[in-house]
């Protein structure tokens, strides 16, 4: 006599859920920068535009040495050629002069370093200060903080959806943490052709700057 086996199917119980998602942000005190100093010249070869270039950066990156700054905090980011043309109906475009931009980057492990490396190098060649970015060093407690900060958030909203559908919120089922969202970067552009010797310092306020971190969250609901 012939047997049939069968498999009967099962099914996990229903549970009742809500699903919140959250933000938390912590504000933090930045207490090092990263500055982007430039030495734009022009001549009317490259080769000229260039040694006058080298010469200028040469003394921009002196002077910073001289504030106390190591070889480790300074690096050429960029460096670029480009020739200026003349352009006329129906005639090939005229190269006029050429253009040198080198850029390096200074790590500035001090706040009050800041505008000191600002002036020193305007004074010594550099005429462009195409960026300025603040940072905090130590970022990961705040980020906890941050963490914490929205898990208060979404037990708040999750109970009052619960309110809202006439029951309660039961265990926390599931949490993940998402996207780190570290103070992003704040860049100022500044030109300057020429930097007295009696200017007056360059005032620096970092301010404060905002981390966050966005959690997903899924709650038991008790239906009353």
């Amino acid at each position: 006599m012939p047997v049939s086996a069968y498999t009967q199917a099962t099914t996990a119980p229903f549970i009742a859920q809500i699903d919140v998602s959250a933000r938390g942000e912590v504000h933090v005190s930045p207490d090092r920068a990263a500055i982007q100093v430039s030495v734009q010249t022009r001549a009317p070869t490259a080769a000229l535009a260039a040694s006058e270039n080298a010469a200028k950066q040469a003394a921009v990156i002196q002077a910073l040495r001289k504030l106390g700054l190591g070889a480790d905090q300074i690096s050429t980011i960029n460096y670029s050629v480009y020739p200026e043309q003349r352009y006329e109906a129906n005639k090939e475009p005229v190269v006029t002069s050429y253009n040198v931009i080198n850029t390096i980057s200074i790590d500035v492990k001090k706040l009050s370093e800041v505008g000191p490396v600002i002036d020193a190098s305007l004074k010594n060649g550099a005429n462009m200060i195409t960026s300025l970015q603040f940072s905090a060093s130590n970022t990961e407690e705040a980020r906890r903080a941050a963490i914490a900060s929205a898990m208060q958030k979404a037990r708040l909203d999750a109970d009052a959806a619960a309110r809202a559908g006439g029951g309660t919120i039961g265990e926390l089922l599931e949490v993940n943490i998402g996207a780190y969202y570290p103070p992003p970067p704040r860049p100022i552009a500044m030109l300057r052709a020429t930097a007295s010797a009696d200017q007056a310092p360059t005032p620096i306020n970092p301010g404060e700057q905002t981390l966050s971190v966005d959690i997903t969250t899924r709650w038991r609901f008790n239906a009353k």
